[in-house]
């Protein structure tokens, strides 16, 4: 999910059971009545390993089993080559990013910061400690809008997973193996959090951020089986992971991308390696934050159902149901660049032939990409760019000087956005309706409901790497590109994830 950009004033439509209000009512009731129940047994400062073992639920022994186990499980051949794709996308988003603001603000926070040479900032000539380097790659996976998402969730995974799992993967010299399984179980373990909670309907109906909660516990995750925490060192990690959980609506208010891109991928990268070095570091703390007195879902929706945690666990892997973007913009605005290439695929046309152009999506979604100040995220623009040169590129997608171009400008006049309450009853998929008026008297209609990218219209390898090509290629040269695309799809001959880092920087 792209920027929200929200109205308080709006109607949220908001449900009886998931009001704001009745968030807090209900909150109030859960914790009273868990005052009533025995009190929960905090950690001493013993060892984990010399501690009684203390009761938990079902559904945090279940979770943090799996989780420790994630690291010797093999994955299903498709679930291997997904993942694969993502680290290629994310790492061609991150390489990309380090040519943005946001991107050259967190290289020349983490230059100026230091720290100990242990991990890769990518596109950089210089590394720092994990936590570090986790934050800043973080940030330059999301300074624009070419990472992967995930519709159910509410949440762009990747750009926090990834990085995670790459700069605690480098701090315990991980196997390319290993590193896959990390990163899938990341993948799992974010998505369910939000899911559980309510996805995009809890985000819209509090001022809580799906896309922070997420990411968070997806990079601790994988920055976990990267450590290599056992199931107990996994419950205690979960809870410094709930504790710095966090992220308010507000920052899609933020007009550079700057802070947005801390909230999506930087914060929730560094809290989750930090709370995975943590435990890994002997820390010890509370043994199930899923239950018990004053526990994470009574804080952010005691009505979910914290089995939903657990759902599906190892059969139904995220990484699979997670969106790999075709065009370098706002997601709300990918059907509608689709569907202009399908109605020109059928009957051609210039520029000059439209007379005018509708799009309709969801009432949401509208408001997110109508008559943004960047371009990538500006639905009128963006198609301008298409209509004009039949295609959009990262480079067009970037151009803030075509933002004022004439002839931009006349094919942007004629884009009419129309929000359609319709279309935001079927979200989380996300449709567009593009009707096009030609200036001799014929209307053209089409209608995409599953954007190429999407699980139901998965694009091919050769695509993704298409992508990745035209991100990675102008920082890092085509030699390096062509390199590093060939060992990320071959990283189960990878000893150690270390060798990726030429590939990755400049020289």
């Amino acid at each position: 999910m792209e920027l929200l950009a929200r109205d308080d004033s709006r109607d949220r439509r908001a449900s009886p059971s998931l009001t704001r209000r009745g968030l807090f009512e209900i909150a109030g009731l859960a914790i009273a009545s868990a005052a009533l129940r025995p009190k929960m047994a905090f950690a001493s400062a013993a060892p984990l390993a010399s501690r009684a073992v203390r009761e938990t639920s079902s559904v945090m022994e279940r979770l943090s089993t799996y989780m420790s186990e994630a690291r010797s499980r093999a994955l299903p051949e498709e679930v291997v080559e997904k993942t694969k794709q993502h680290v290629l996308d994310t790492l061609a988003a991150m390489i990309s990013g380090s040519e943005l603001p946001p991107g050259r603000a967190a290289l020349e926070f983490a230059r100026s910061y230091g720290g100990k040479e242990v991990a890769t900032v990518v596109a950089s000539n210089f590394l720092c400690g994990p936590i570090e380097a986790a934050l800043t790659n973080g940030v330059l996976a999301h300074a624009d809008e070419t990472d992967d998402s995930h519709s159910p969730s509410q949440s762009h995974p990747g750009c926090a997973v990834l990085p995670a799992a790459l700069a605690a993967g480098e701090r315990f010299a991980v196997s390319g193996t290993h590193f896959l399984r990390a990163a899938a179980l990341g993948y799992d373990i974010g998505p369910r959090f939000t899911m559980t909670l309510g996805g995009q309907r809890f985000e819209a109906e509090s001022h809580w951020s799906t896309h922070s909660i997420s990411p968070l516990f997806g990079a601790a995750a994988a920055a976990s089986c990267a450590a290599g925490l056992n199931a107990q060192q996994m419950r205690c990690m979960l809870g410094y992971a709930a504790h710095q959980s966090s992220g308010l609506g507000a920052w899609n208010r933020d007009t550079d991308h700057v802070q947005k891109a801390f909230h999506f991928g930087g914060m929730t990268a560094r809290s989750g390696v930090t709370a995975a070095l943590l435990v890994q570091a002997g820390w010890t703390g509370v043994d199930d934050i899923l239950s018990g007195r004053d526990n994470f879902f009574a804080a952010y929706n005691p009505h979910a159902d914290p089995a939903g945690l657990v759902d599906k666990l190892g059969e139904r892997y995220e990484v699979t149901r997670t969106n790999i973007k075709k065009w370098p913009v706002g997601s709300p605005i990918q059907a509608a660049l689709d569907a202009l290439v399908l109605l020109r695929k059928q009957h051609p046309f210039e520029s000059a032939h439209v007379r005018q152009l509708s799009v309709r999506l969801a009432t949401d979604e509208a408001a997110i990409v109508n008559n943004r100040e960047i371009p990538d995220i500006c639905l009128q623009h963006m198609i301008a760019v298409m209509l004009l040169d039949k295609t959009v590129s990262f480079a067009s997608a970037h151009d803030r000087v075509r933002l004022k171009d004439p002839a931009t400008l006349r094919e942007r006049a004629k884009v009419q956005l129309i929000p359609d309450a319709a279309l935001e009853r079927l979200m989380p998929l996300r449709v567009a309706i593009v009707d096009v008026a030609l200036t001799d008297g014929s209307h053209l209609t089409e209608r995409v409901d599953n954007v190429r990218g999407t699980p139901e219209n998965p694009m091919t390898r050769d695509e993704i790497i298409a992508k990745a090509t035209d991100l990675i290629t102008p920082v890092l040269g085509a030699t390096k590109c062509s390199s590093l695309v060939d060992k990320i799809f071959h990283l189960e001959s990878v000893s150690d994830i270390r060798e990726l880092r030429p590939l990755l920087q400049r020289n």
